[in-house]
């Protein structure tokens, strides 16, 4: 599947996750305030970033849809890791105000409206599946994928919004609520590092995860006239696009022609690297250099 398809799908999926979202989180806002629930209020905060994220990110697809022009030659692709760098501080935003409000609430718990909260966490809990499986059928992009943990994180906290409900209204303490409150604000967190740190890797120009660099210099050694390959990078433009430079030491530079295709055969369909910038040299000439340290400037 192409980059342009990547994209579509994603875009597509994040857009029909980005309406159902904001309008159901609407509703858990108004709950939460009627029935004084700070799990409602917290569960609903995390949907409104879900929904900020997923318009993030659906905007992002749109970008990375668009071709290339002369001020970004690769095109706008890196548009879909950004968005997901603002997905995950969107989601420290919001852990850092639940823990800062149950933390709050733990010494003075208010009465809450525990019929209420169990009915509108019961019905969250049902729109996270469905955006959930929704998000799952779609393209798997770093986008995506980073609006599933968030809905994810929901699903918890719609399911601590269910718990709380069910302790208060069954004559249980208050204070279940907060609790249960920094509960999901600790499972948000792990899923807000990981995330983090997958767009991390992507931005440091690291080598896209599944791929060995050691691999691809394997395969492409294998080449019939190829004799050694060096100062190679890998690195990612978004979640679904690869690149790649090196140098290739040939046997004979008159055969370059028929090498570079197989070359460029092998990164397609063996390590999914669509874009590759292979410099050819001359490998006599190389190997008479290494031999006499005194020939590397002029080389």
């Amino acid at each position: 599947m192409s980059d342009h398809d990547h994209s579509h799908g994603g875009g597509k999926t994040l857009l029909f996750a980005l309406v159902f979202t904001t309008g159901f989180a609407a509703v858990e806002v108004f709950g939460g305030l009627v029935a004084d629930s700070l799990a409602l209020l917290s569960d609903a905060g995390h949907m409104f970033t879900d929904s900020l994220a997923l318009g993030i990110g659906a905007v992002a697809a749109w970008m990375a849809k668009k071709t290339a022009t002369r001020q970004h030659s690769f095109g706008f692709k890196r548009a879909e890791i950004i968005g997901a760098l603002f997905n995950v501080l969107f989601m420290f935003g919001v852990i850092v105000f639940i823990a800062y409000e149950a933390i709050g609430r733990l010494s003075d718990t208010p009465a809450v409206a525990g019929g209420m909260v169990l009915v509108i966490g019961g019905l969250g809990l049902l729109v996270n599946i469905v955006v959930a499986w929704v998000l799952m059928r779609g393209e798997q992009t770093i986008n995506v994928r980073g609006a599933l943990l968030h809905v994810m994180g929901d699903l918890l906290g719609s399911v601590a919004a269910l718990v709380a409900g069910a302790i208060i209204y069954l004559g249980g303490p208050p204070i279940a609520d907060p609790i249960l409150s920094l509960f999901v604000s600790l499972l948000i967190l792990v899923s807000a590092i990981r995330l983090l740190r997958e767009v991390t890797h992507v931005l440091m120009e690291g080598v896209p995860k599944g791929v060995d660099p050691h691999e691809v210099g394997r395969a492409l050694l294998e080449i019939d006239g190829v004799r050694a390959v060096h100062d190679m990078h890998i690195w990612s433009l978004s979640s679904s696009s690869h690149a790649i430079a090196a140098h290739v030491d040939v046997e004979m530079m008159g055969r370059w022609d028929e090498i570079l295709p197989r070359l460029q055969a092998t990164l397609r369909e063996r390590f999914d690297i669509g874009h590759s910038t292979l410099q050819p040299e001359n490998a006599a000439v190389r190997q008479a250099c290494d031999a006499n340290p005194t020939c590397g400037a002029s080389l």
